[in-house]
């Protein structure tokens, strides 16, 4: 008897998680490039053509754990047409204030571990380029409802590049030792001075305030 579909996506779901955790832990223990696809899927109890089936690539394995955040800023700035920096800046201010990894203001071990394989692994690094053009694209697709396809592009450039630089600016500070407590004040100012810079370039002139 065929399972019905809401059981089948969780068991995909599950299974998804299973090979994931099992690739990062061999990740953080051995290294990137020292671990082999066969590995992963010994370890994690699956054939190379399910593990496959479910990550293309070996850096997709990793690029999971942060895929619901390649669009966070467009879909924030898509639910505020009116006033998506303002938006922007609330949502960024409140990850800060929640200790989101994606902010770069964790100090919790695993987000740490998984900051420095991201950072230190070039395919890995080469990957989060694509990562991070893609959040621009979405963006400036997000933008483009209000304002001519062109601007919203650079826009979306400025305020990404802004976002990128406070979050490595934020995990910097924690691999350094600074505990994320001790950060948060510096990590405030810096945020809101980027934005106010933001706003003052883009929103008076454009309407994205």
């Amino acid at each position: 008897m065929d399972q019905p579909t809401g059981l089948r996506e969780l068991k995909k779901r599950r299974t998804r998680e299973a090979i994931s955790n099992t690739a990062i832990e061999l990740f953080f223990e051995h290294g990137f490039d020292q671990v082999s696809i066969s590995r992963i899927a010994e370890k994690a109890e699956v054939s190379r053509r399910t593990l496959f089936a479910y990550f293309p690539t070996k850096e997709d394995l990793v690029l999971h754990r942060i895929a619901d955040h390649e669009t966070e800023s467009a879909r924030v700035a898509q639910d505020n047409p009116d006033a998506p920096l303002a938006a922007l800046r609330a949502h960024f201010l409140d990850g800060l204030e929640r200790r989101d990894p994606i902010t770069g203001l964790c100090d919790a071990p695993e987000p740490l571990a998984l900051y420095r394989l991201l950072l230190g692994t070039p395919s890995l690094a080469a990957r989060m380029f694509q990562f991070r053009e893609v959040g621009e694209q979405a963006v400036a697709e997000a933008l483009a409802q209000r304002v001519p396809t062109l601007t919203a592009r650079f826009a979306a450039a400025q305020i990404m590049v802004v976002q990128w630089r406070l979050c490595e600016d934020n995990y910097e500070a924690v691999a350094g030792g600074t505990s994320a407590d001790d950060a948060y004040p510096a990590a405030v100012e810096a945020a809101t001075h980027a934005f106010d810079l933001l706003e003052a370039g883009l929103g008076r002139t454009l309407g994205f305030a």
